[in-house]
C-alpha cells in the first residue's frame, strides 16, 4: 500500500477522538480509582499528572510521529525509520495480537453485566458468586466474547474515516456524557450502615484529592511514582503500536503537538473523572476498605452491590455505567484491532476485509482458549512478580510486563540516539508549528524515559 492510496482521517478532531477513545478503556476505569485511593489519593494525583506532561507525552508525540512520518503500521514503521530495526516492528505488532482476544473477552464480561442490568437482572448480578459462576460457565462467556469481537470487527471493516473516526465521534461524547452524570450523582448520595455511622460521596472524594497524612515518605513517594508511571504507560496505549497506526492516518497539516497535547487532557481527565465517579460510590457503601478491590474484582463484584445498595436507582446507574464501560471498552478494542489489520495491510499486502477477518479468526480462536482458561483449560502459575496467574493473567504478563516496555525502551534507543531526537521534532515543526516542549522532550527520550521504562521493566519481572 503506497501512501497515496492510504486511508486517513477526515482532520483532527477526528484523530483526537480516535487516539482518545484507544487511551481512555478498562484500565482508567478500573485501576486508576483503586491506585488513587492506595497511594494516598492527592499524592498519586501530583505525580500522575506530572508523568502525564513529561514521560507519558514523550512517549506518545515519539508513536505518533513515527506513524505519520513513515505512513506506515507498527509492523513496517520501524523498518522504514531504520533496516536494521525491522525486528522492533514484529514485536510492536506481536504484543496487541497478544492483548485482542484477551481483551475480547472482558468485553464480553462487560455486555453480560450490561445486559444484566438493562433487563432488571441487577440484583442477580450483585449477588455472591455470580461472577464466578458466570465466568466459569463453558458457553456463555464465549458467546458473550463473540458479540464483542463482532462489535469491533463492524467498526474496523468500515475503514479509517467512515469506521472508525465516524464511531468515535458518536461514541466518546457520549461516554463524557455519561461518566459525567455518573460522576454527579456518585457526589450526591449518602447512606448510614448498620453501625449508625453516615458517609457521603463528598466525604469519599477527599480520598481521592487529599494526601494522606504522613504520605509524602521517600519510599511511598518511589513506590506511588512507580505505580503512576505504569497506569500511565499501560493507559495511553503506547508500545502497543496503536499510536503508529492511528499516527499513519493523520493528515501532515494537522498541528501534531496540540493534537497530542489534547489526548493527554481527554485521558487524563477521564481518568481523574473516573476516579470522582467510583471512590465515592464506593465508600459510601463499603468505607475505605472497599477500595481493595481493582481491576474485575472492582467492577464486576463491588460495583455490583454498590449500585444494588442505591435503592430504585440502583438498576439504572448499573446500566448507565456499564454502557459507558462498552463504550470505553469497545474504543479501545477498535484501536488493538486496527494495529494489527494495518500491520497486515502493509505487511503483507492484504485487503482490509480479508486483515479483519484473518485476525477475527485469531482472536477468535484465543478468546476461546482464554475462556476455558477458567474452567476445561483450569491451572494456576506464579508469575515472576508474585502474582498467581491462569491462562488470561499470563497474556496479560507477558504483553503488557514485558514486551510493552521492550518496545517502548527500544523506540527510545532508535529514536534517542541512532536516529538523534531531531529525527521527531522535525516532523513535529514540519508545518512551521512551535514545539514549546522540545528541550524537555529530548531529555525524556534520550536520558529519562528509558531509565523509567527499565525500572517498570524490572518491578514486573520481580528483580526489584
Amino acid at each position: 500500500m503506497n501512501k497515496k492510496e492510504r486511508n486517513s482521517f477526515t482532520g483532527s478532531i477526528g484523530f483526537v477522538l480516535a487516539a482518545a477513545g484507544s487511551a481512555v478503556g478498562l484500565g482508567n476505569i478500573w485501576r486508576f480509582p483503586y491506585l488513587a485511593a492506595r497511594d494516598g489519593g492527592g499524592l498519586f494525583l501530583i505525580i500522575y499528572l506530572i508523568l502525564a506532561l513529561t514521560f507519558g507525552f514523550t512517549l506518545l508525540i515519539t508513536e505518533v510521529s513515527i506513524g505519520r512520518k513513515s505512513k506506515q503500521s507498527p509492523l513496517t514503521a520501524y523498518g522504514v525509520l531504520s533496516k536494521k530495526w525491522k525486528p522492533l516492528g514484529i514485536l510492536a505488532c506481536i504484543v496487541p495480537m497478544m492483548i485482542m482476544p484477551y481483551y475480547c473477552v472482558i468485553g464480553g464480561w462487560v455486555v453480560k453485566y450490561f445486559l444484566a442490568f438493562l433487563t432488571g437482572a441487577g440484583v442477580q448480578a450483585a449477588e455472591d458468586g455470580y461472577f464466578t459462576r458466570f465466568n466459569t460457565d463453558t458457553s456463555t462467556p464465549i458467546g458473550m466474547m463473540i458479540v464483542f469481537l463482532f462489535l469491533t470487527m463492524v467498526v474496523v471493516l468500515g475503514g479509517v474515516d467512515k469506521g472508525i473516526e465516524k464511531f468515535s465521534k458518536i461514541i466518546m461524547p457520549l461516554l463524557v456524557v455519561l461518566i459525567l452524570f455518573i460522576s454527579i450523582y456518585s457526589l450526591t448520595i449518602s447512606h448510614t450502615d448498620d453501625a449508625g455511622v453516615t458517609r457521603s460521596g463528598l466525604e469519599g472524594l477527599k480520598i481521592l484529592f487529599i494526601p494522606e497524612e504522613g504520605s509524602a515518605t521517600f519510599q511511598n513517594v518511589f513506590s506511588t511514582t512507580m505505580d503512576a508511571m505504569g497506569q500511565l504507560f499501560y493507559s495511553l496505549s503506547v508500545a502497543m503500536g496503536i499510536m503508529i497506526a492511528y499516527g499513519s492516518y493523520m493528515k501532515d497539516d494537522i498541528n501534531l503537538s496540540k493534537s497530542v497535547g489534547q489526548i493527554e487532557v481527554f485521558d487524563t481527565g477521564i481518568a481523574f473523572l473516573a476516579g470522582v465517579m467510583i471512590i465515592p460510590a464506593v465508600y459510601v457503601f463499603m468505607g475505605r476498605e472497599g477500595m481493595q478491590a481493582s481491576g474485575p474484582g472492582l467492577m464486576f463484584v463491588s460495583l455490583p452491590k454498590v449500585f444494588l445498595q442505591m435503592g430504585k436507582m440502583g438498576n439504572v446507574i448499573g446500566c448507565l455505567f456499564f454502557a459507558m464501560v462498552l463504550f470505553a471498552a469497545t474504543t479501545s478494542a477498535v484501536s488493538i484491532l486496527e494495529a494489527i489489520v494495518s500491520s497486515f495491510m502493509d505487511g503483507f499486502h492484504m485487503e482490509r476485509k480479508h486483515a479483519t477477518l484473518l485476525e477475527g479468526v485469531i482472536a477468535l480462536i484465543l478468546g476461546i482458549v482464554v475462556c476455558l482458561g477458567y474452567n476445561k483449560f483450569y491451572f494456576e502459575i506464579t508469575l515472576p512478580n508474585g502474582a498467581v496467574a491462569q491462562v488470561l493473567d499470563i497474556m496479560d504478563y507477558v504483553s503488557n510486563n514485558l514486551l510493552m516496555p521492550v518496545v517502548a525502551i527500544g523506540t527510545c534507543i532508535l529514536v534517542g540516539w541512532i536516529l538523534k531526537p531531531e529525527y521527531i521534532t522535525a516532523e513535529i515543526t514540519r508545518n512551521g508549528e512551535k514545539f514549546g516542549r522540545r528541550g524537555l522532550y529530548v531529555i525524556m527520550i534520550k536520558y529519562v524515559a528509558p531509565v523509567m521504562l527499565l525500572a517498570l521493566l524490572l518491578k514486573a519481572t520481580g528483580i526489584v
